[in-house]
């Protein structure tokens, strides 16, 4: 079989860094990052979280191949078109790639611990009921 070992989908290779940014010098405020060991997962909520912030004109994200266990997400300012292999964030003049992906991840991060603290609530008071 030509399918690699099944921990490689998880284990980030050594001397590999997990999230690898990449400055696009042919359009202005653009860059694309590199997510290792992910999938759709992570690829889509941080997606989603880069449409709620309003500096964002768009984005997006590609799984190179079915074989290869990274995503790339890619940011844009004041492009118009799309590269076709990353993740695209298209944003105003009042962000840069990093500062629109940090903020994503900063609060997707604040949303999931309260969503971790509203479900660990709501297990203690039906645990209590049993």
């Amino acid at each position: 079989m030509n399918a690699p070992d099944r921990y490689e989908r998880f284990v980030v290779p050594e001397g590999v860094k997990k999230v690898s940014y990449e400055r696009d010098t042919k359009i202005m405020n653009a860059a694309t990052f590199t997510v290792e060991r992910e999938d759709h997962t992570i690829g889509n909520i941080v997606r989603m979280q880069l449409h709620r912030d309003d500096n964002v004109l768009f984005a997006g994200y590609k799984l190179p191949h079915p074989l290869q266990y990274k995503i790339l997400l890619r940011r844009l300012s004041f492009a118009r078109h799309a590269s076709s292999n990353a993740v695209q964030i298209q944003t105003t003049s009042q962000s840069s790639p990093m500062q629109a992906y940090n903020q994503a991840i900063n609060d997707l991060d604040k949303e999931l611990d309260h969503l971790k603290s509203q479900f660990e609530g709501e297990l203690a008071k039906h645990t209590r009921d049993y």
